[in-house]
């Protein structure tokens, strides 16, 4: 009796203590703050993306409009290999180019005859749209839709007619098809175009035409879990380049209502902006190829594993979702050198980072907000767990003791974004012979947002610290992990020099100091020339068929050709008779070699003319260029 009294008194005593301890509430939100739907987005980290249409079939990258439909006939076109390669490469969804800017609709339409109705394929039965949603849901992974707002087909584009049929584009999209992930608005709008034959150039109000937030309505109302992409978001934005990488110090927010298609100053969306008020997270979108569209000639040009790696951790691991685009050929099929690098890319990833070194330890950490809150949730792999610090506490450390000495030289830190990003600077430290050194790095260590991943020189240790010194708020950290990813040299992209080789030449009207630059085989080294004309002197009359181009690679990309015409003869005063006009498609966020193919001429003598520049002020600039 006397034991079952005590029992009692003592489990009492315990319940009161129990319910008598203060509460520890959860850190409060710093803002802005994601939507529950944007941190899934989020989640997914890789997907993939599918340009596919009349631009296959006409060798082009941005179609003019008036490419028949007669020419669009994948013959084994088969959406479900597609599909099986994204879901090997560990991609999570699809993003289908539905319309282009060429205004050709992959789904049987009933708003316009510039579809796949009216093409050969299954005898005009065909709808590419159905088929790889159909896919997806079969093979698990999530279905998205890109769909120009830009239409150089439409004759009516420009007017409020065209707004009105491209929200019913729009809606049959998102009402025939499923559910969909993301819907893509590309910032590119306005400008050449044939438009129902007027061949000319139209010029809309990028911030209104559209009426996007009506466009926004009809999303929210039928298909509420979707994120929206456009260069400002709302759901996710561009990163302002199309290379696939973010900025080492990358926000997820922006500054509302700033931000629209074609802003100017598009360089910051790498970063985003630190004092925006809507969150606004960032996708690197970016081709496994060179151009977007297929081109055969790229087909020893695909990325190869270390690259599409080294992008891996340029753009998750920079806070970002990566998008990887694949080029379906003119069979509809993903060409085996894209599946097998993509593949070979996933594999590497989770080699790498296989083996985390960090998992299940206890860390000591110089500031808590309560044991719910405590260091052990940044090794117990659930990303709803997190270590916070109390209120007024944005510096902290944490350390990790290692139970035998290793070599590290990954690292992976996750905030917890539902209650905002906070983190503005911090350090990673490896313990050596009872000393503290940093690690060697080759970017800052600013802001992690949901998952930041380093790369530094290995280090063999028994102790690692990381010490966070600047914050928006109370730290509030989900994960940190270690890996050693083995020996791995760094990827350095350069521009492919072998595509360049062709016939010696001069520059008649060239300074020799900067002729000699734009055939020194280096990218790095800019020839800038004055007026809108370069000639090309090959010394003797030879057969050419092809123009290669190679734009300035600098960051800013000077002086860039969008509309050229080529012209040759046999003498320097009479280089009149055409062989090419066109234009380099999407050079300003593009600006890949640049390759002109034509029927074999008999010349001494090339003439280029700008006949357009993407900004008129600047005058042309030559990496490089050859004449085969």
């Amino acid at each position: 009796m006397r034991n079952s009294l005590a029992f009692l008194l003592l489990s009492g005593s315990l319940a009161c203590f129990t319910a008598c301890r203060p509460t520890v509430e959860a850190p409060a939100p710093v803002l802005p703050v994601p939507e529950a739907k944007q941190v899934a987005w989020q989640q997914m980290e890789t997907y993939a993306f599918v340009h596919f249409g009349l631009n296959t079939f006409n060798d082009r990258e941005w179609g003019y409009g008036d490419s028949s439909p007669a020419t669009f006939n994948p013959v084994r076109l088969d959406c479900e290999q597609w599909v099986r390669t994204f879901v090997a490469a560990g991609m999570k969804g699809v993003i289908l180019t539905a319309k282009h800017h060429d205004g050709f609709c992959l789904w049987p339409t009933k708003l316009t005859d510039y579809c796949i109705r009216n093409t050969p394929y299954k005898g005009g039965d065909g709808d590419v749209v159905r088929e790889l949603s159909d896919a997806c849901r079969k093979y698990g992974i999530k279905f998205a839709v890109y769909l120009s707002p830009w239409d150089r087909h439409q004759a009516n584009y420009g007017t409020e007619e065209y707004v009105a049929y491209f929200h019913e584009q729009l809606r049959e999209l998102m009402t025939n098809y499923g559910d969909v992930f993301e819907v893509w608005f590309d910032g590119a709008n306005g400008g050449d175009g044939w438009y129902g034959g007027a061949r000319e150039s139209r010029t809309i109000d990028r911030r209104t035409y559209y009426d996007y937030p009506r466009i926004y309505r009809m999303l929210d109302e039928l298909q509420p879990q979707a994120v929206v992409f456009s260069d400002g978001g709302p759901g996710c934005r561009w990163v302002g380049n199309e290379n696939g990488f973010a900025g080492a110090t990358n926000w997820s927010f922006l500054r509302r209502g700033e931000v629209y298609p074609g802003y100017p100053r598009y360089r910051e969306l790498q970063y985003g902006h630190a004092d925006g008020n809507q969150w606004v997270a960032a996708e690197c979108d970016v081709s496994i190829r060179p151009g977007w569209f297929y081109h055969s000639e790229e087909d020893d040009r695909v990325k190869t594993v270390e690259q599409l790696t080294d992008l891996y951790y340029r753009s998750v691991g920079h806070n970002a979702t990566l998008l990887l685009n694949f080029p379906v050929d003119r069979n509809g099929l993903v060409n085996p050198a894209d599946s097998a690098n993509a593949v070979g890319f996933y594999k590497n990833v989770q080699r790498q980072l296989a083996d985390n070194l960090l998992a299940g330890l206890n860390p000591v950490v110089s500031n808590e907000r309560g044991r719910r809150y405590g260091g052990k949730a940044l090794t117990d792999g659930d990303y709803e767990t997190y270590w916070a610090t109390q209120d007024g506490v944005a510096a902290a450390t944490v350390e990790f003791a290692l139970p035998a000495v290793k070599k590290v030289n990954r690292m992976m830190l996750q905030e917890y974004i539902p209650l905002g990003q906070r983190v503005k600077a911090f350090t990673v430290e490896y313990g050596k012979d009872g000393e503290w050194y940093p690690v060697k790095l080759n970017e800052e260590t600013t802001t992690v947002g949901y998952k930041r991943l380093l790369r530094f020189a290995t280090v063999e240790t028994d102790r690692l610290r990381v010490k966070f010194t600047d914050a928006r708020g109370p730290l509030c950290m989900s994960a940190i992990e270690a890996f050693y990813a083995g020996e791995t040299a760094d990827v350095v992209f350069t521009a492919d020099m072998e595509k360049l080789k062709g016939f010696s030449f001069t520059l008649p009207d060239v300074a020799p100091e900067e002729a000699v630059k734009i055939s020194d085989r280096q990218a790095a080294t800019t020839c800038f020339v004055a007026g809108d004309e370069l000639v090309i002197d090959l010394g003797r009359e030879r057969t050419i068929a092809s123009f290669h181009y190679l734009p300035d690679q600098s960051e800013y990309n000077k002086g860039l050709i969008s509309a050229y015409e080529i012209t040759v003869g046999t003498e320097l005063g009479n280089i009149s008779r055409v062989v090419k006009t066109g234009e380099f498609s999407n050079i300003r966020h593009n600006p890949i070699l640049q390759s002109v193919y034509f029927t074999p001429v008999s010349a001494r003598y090339v003439r280029l003319k700008a006949v357009k520049m993407v900004n008129p002020e600047e005058i042309m600039g030559f990496a490089e260029i050859a004449v085969q």
